[in-house]
């Protein structure tokens, strides 16, 4: 799209004077036109570092030998033609001994006689900077420019990216304005302070890095998830030329029901005046329209060729201001044409983009660097980050605690990620009224800056309730400044003050995980962070000492394996949960958190990342995952039938409505033991819960129960092979492994096994939505017997759980055995006190007691009257994939964990994570119990 190639003016670079020009002639990205060796050498010269870096990345030496450092245009979607950049060398004044930048003269302060230098728009606190300085709070900057005399008759207006925190600017002397708020843009009009020739211009910014403003993850304290700060000016500072009237800001957003883009047109001095807009597509007209400063106006575009992550389209714009017969300003831009909302899809709400449902999933993305912390050292390395989850297979990242620059946004459009946007976070903001107005303000300009951008498509308003207040009320008031995207109140329910309702998504956060939030009407269930999966890497860390965060494990292979079952398992919950999207941490190292897909330094990749790309493939192409050894009940989709299950009755496979009030009979005939395909193990076999031993097959096309008598007609005719939905969406279809081509369908409340016909009403009858079954249990154990849980891992497979001094252990129990041991060893198998489809452990000789789990260690306390313990307390029986023996325990509320021993010890384990007791070596075996006699009638 040329409206970036024209944009820059090439008005050279003297950097001996402090005259540094942005240049961007033939560029479609309006980069600098590239430098020759010689220019290189000199520009190196010049910005050579006083200080040494503790990592750089690929970029660091570009950043360092540019003319202009970050030379494109800093604003993709409002264009002008001339425009000067102020990036590069400027002095600097900072720390205690500098004036008070929190109350700051009112003319521009002295500067000593040999201030040092400072790499502008790099952080203060960042390599590239050449200060390399923490926590000077008061930071001056000064330099000169002269304005190109081919502006002359125009205003000039002084722009920048961002500056944190609180920026006063004066021109010549003279104060022309501040700023507070460090994530947005901002502007004033110098044109009354400007004299003929050099102009000197200085800007004090204030940053105490302090929790009464929004700072994110910025700390004087850098260690774990909290990161070095960024002070001062951190985004490109630029000139250009305007009209008395002129734009300042479009406000666009696709209406693709109604084929039209809607325009607000936002500008200084524009009464009087008309807006002319045109829409282009490869140079030509797609459709016009006329309008008036602040009142919205539409633009048509018919057939519109919609923006998604697989096809990012970019429609170009062309805004024009008339007075009279006369263009006073003209502009370029661009936008998409996509639409968002959450819609019922077979039962379930979901996000859906272009009106259909598409899995979102990506990695949080923190947008930090080791040599310019919050500034990417260029623009192809704002860009890598983005174009890494691309290559990742990823549709989308959730920008954390964060906002980036303009061109981020430029190139996630571009490029076609969907962004999650967080709202950085005061922490003062939970008990200050002033501190919340503030946030509230800086919010808006946040959500305005970025809301003509096709690929955000959520703003995430708290995290972990950081900084929370006013939770329903914010969500509301969010909604009513866009009404066009989804609202994420509270990324974290699990944190206090919990989910409060409102909002489109309801948000868990899950480490390692995954698992999923239940979802609601209207409400959609989303993992907003999981993971956090660490590797060491020498040689490419930032603290070279780190073991943060939050499992590490000894190499990439096993790295990779551990990700990708936990892929696995998000197919799994999207089908059987109805979990919508999911973030997993993180896409980079970031300081000591050693848990991205690449270092920090962005050197080394940390995966296998062909593998990781065919897992987040089948992922959000909704290609099913059934654990084995779960229960599932598998739900029809058809439109007006989808509150049916398939359940046996009389050896025969039907479909009955099956809700929460339903008898447990029905419940237990509509629940099925998923285990590996008896005739192939890549494909799968459905053993009824209820009757053991008995498998869904077919028989003359009729699919019915029928116990396993281990001939080969039999085993072939109980395996199905799971398939993509035929109707498209996100579930399965089950292909027989002896009849392929033909698949599992209902007809008249009957299930069938028939050929594949290509119609809507069999791609619909064929395709079922597998959830968590109606019986969670898989294994069904008599409730309220006595039992004895004996470990099963070769060489311990004499040791029972046991209670001891409150804690859960395992130890060899025989006939010789105490009888306080036999007693400890001896349990009562109770209705799940938090579902009665699951278990509950109460100990034999402490009636009221029961095993719970309490930071993933088994423990014995008294029952108590609260959600949580009745959760804690409650296991759900499951098989084996395989058919060995054994039992295993899923937490009721952490299903992807196990009962496990280890070291005589008992957790919950999923098996991924770094520490000793949760690790992949022999996870499986060690989560397997036979469930005895007890030792203690």
């Amino acid at each position: 799209m040329n409206m970036y190639g024209r944009s820059v003016r090439c008005l050279g670079a003297a950097l001996a004077s402090l005259i540094v020009a942005g240049c961007g002639g033939g560029s479609t990205d309006g980069t600098s036109t590239a430098l020759d060796a010689g220019t290189r050498s000199k520009a190196a010269a010049v910005t050579a570092q006083a200080v040494s870096a503790r990592l750089t990345t690929p970029w660091t030496t570009a950043a360092l030998q540019a003319a202009v450092p970050l030379p494109e245009y800093p604003r993709p979607q409002l264009t002008r033609t001339d425009w000067l950049n102020l990036n590069g060398k400027w002095s600097y004044n900072g720390g205690s001994a500098a004036p008070d930048a929190n109350s700051p003269p009112a003319t521009a302060p002295g500067f000593p006689a040999n201030p040092e230098q400072v790499l502008v728009p790099y952080p203060v606190e960042s390599y590239l900077s050449g200060i390399q300085r923490m926590n000077d709070r008061n930071l001056w900057y000064r330099r000169s420019f002269t304005v190109p005399a081919g502006w002359s008759g125009k205003h000039v207006k002084l722009n920048f990216g961002a500056v944190d925190r609180k920026a006063t600017v004066y021109v010549n002397g003279t104060r022309v304005g501040q700023h507070s708020g460090g994530y947005d843009a901002f502007s004033f009009d110098i044109t009354p302070y400007l004299r003929a020739g050099s102009n000197e211009l200085v800007v004090g910014a204030f940053d105490p890095t302090t929790g009464d403003d929004m700072i994110g993850k910025q700390t004087l304290n850098p260690g774990g998830i909290f990161y070095t700060p960024s002070s001062g000016i951190w985004q490109t500072v630029w000139l250009e030329p305007v009209s008395a009237p002129h734009i300042t800001r479009l406000d666009m957003t696709p209406d693709v029901p109604n084929n039209r883009l809607r325009v607000i047109v936002r500008g200084d001095n524009l009464a009087g005046t008309s807006i002319e807009a045109v829409a282009t597509s490869g140079g030509a007209n797609v459709g016009s329209a006329t309008g008036t400063v602040d009142i919205e106006f539409t633009i048509p575009v018919p057939n519109p060729h919609l923006w998604s992550p697989d096809d990012p389209f970019l429609y170009d714009l062309k805004i024009r201001v008339r007075s009279g017969t006369t263009v006073v300003d003209e502009v370029g831009s661009y936008f998409g044409m996509r639409s968002i909302g959450v819609g019922t899809v077979d039962g379930v709400p979901r996000p859906l983009l272009n009106g259909k449902f598409v899995f979102q999933f990506g990695p949080l993305d923190q947008g930090f660097w080791p040599d310019g912390l919050y500034t990417a050292p260029t623009d192809d390395a704002l860009k890598s980050d983005l174009q890494a989850a691309k290559d990742l297979g990823f549709n989308m990242v959730r920008k954390h605690i964060k906002v980036e620059p303009q061109r981020w946004f430029y190139w996630a459009d571009k490029l076609g990620i969907m962004v999650w946007q967080d709202m950085p976070q005061a922490w003062d903001a939970e008990t200050n009224p002033n501190v919340r107005a503030k946030v509230e303000a800086e919010d808006r300009e946040i959500v305005d800056e970025h809301r003509s951008s096709p690929a955000v498509v959520t703003w995430v308003i708290f995290n972990e309730s950081w900084g929370d207040f006013d939770m329903v009320r914010m969500a509301n008031t969010f909604k009513s400044w866009d009404a066009s995207r989804l609202i994420n109140t509270h990324s974290g329910i699990n944190f206090a003050p919990g989910d409060q309702g409102t909002g489109d998504l309801i948000d868990l956060h899950d480490y390692p995980g995954p698992s999923a939030p239940n979802w609601q009407p209207g409400r959609v269930a989303v993992l907003g962070e999981f993971g956090g999966n660490g590797l060491r890497v020498d040689g490419h860390m930032w603290n070279p000492a780190s073991t943060c965060c939050y499992n590490l494990y000894p190499d990439s292979a096993t790295l990779t394996n551990v990700y990708l079952d936990q892929v696995n398992s998000l197919r799994d919950l999207a089908v059987s949960r109805g979990l919508s999207a999911a973030v997993y941490t993180e896409t980079t190292d970031v300081e000591d958190e050693l848990n991205g897909f690449l270092t920090y330094d962005r050197q080394v990749r940390k995966m296998d990342f062909a593998r990781v790309k065919a897992a987040h493939q089948a992922l959000i192409d909704g290609v099913p995952y059934l654990r084995g050894g779960a229960s599932y009940s598998l739900r029809t989709v058809t439109p007006g039938v989808t509150n049916r299950y398939i359940r046996h009755a009389n050896s025969l496979a039907s479909t009955e409505v099956v809700d929460a009030s339903s008898p447990e009979l029905l419940k237990t005939d509509a629940s099925w033991k998923v285990v590996n395909g008896l005739a192939d193990s890549s494909c799968v076999s459905f053993e009824s819960v209820n009757v053991p031993g008995q498998f869904l097959r077919h028989a003359n096309f009729r699919l019915r129960l029928d116990p396993n008598d281990n001939s080969a007609l039999f085993k072939s005719d109980a395996t199905f092979c799971p398939r993509k939905a035929l109707n498209g969406g996100f579930g399965m279809s089950l292909e027989s492994k002896n009849l392929p081509g033909y698949y599992v369908r209902h007809m008249n409340a009957e299930v069938w096994l028939n050929q594949f016909q290509d119609t809507d009403l069999f791609r619909n009858d064929a395709s079922w939505a597998p959830q968590t079954g109606w019986w969670r249990s898989a294994v069904v154990i008599t409730p309220g017997d006595w039992h004895s849980m004996r470990v099963l891992t070769p060489g311990y497979d004499n040791r029972y759980i046991r209670h001891q001094d409150g804690l859960a252990f395992t130890e060899v129990v025989d006939a010789d055995s105490s009888t306080l041991l036999k007693q400890d060893a001896t349990w009562r198998l109770v209705a799940g006190l938090a579902d009665a489809s699951c278990y509950s452990f109460e100990s034999r000789n402490f009636p009221g007691e029961f095993l719970r789990h309490s930071n993933s260690r088994v423990r014995r306390e008294p029952q108590q009257n609260s959600d949580l313990y009745r959760a804690d307390a409650t296991f759900c029986a499951q098989g084996t994939a395989d058919g060995s023996t054994g039992t295993r325990f899923a937490a009721f509320n952490y299903p992807n964990r196990y009962l496990r021993h280890y070291a005589a010890e008992v957790w919950i384990s999923d098996g991924l994570g770094g520490d000793a007791w949760n690790t992949s070596n022999s996870f499986l075996v060690d989560t397997r119990w036979s469930v005895q006699a007890p030792w203690a009638p």
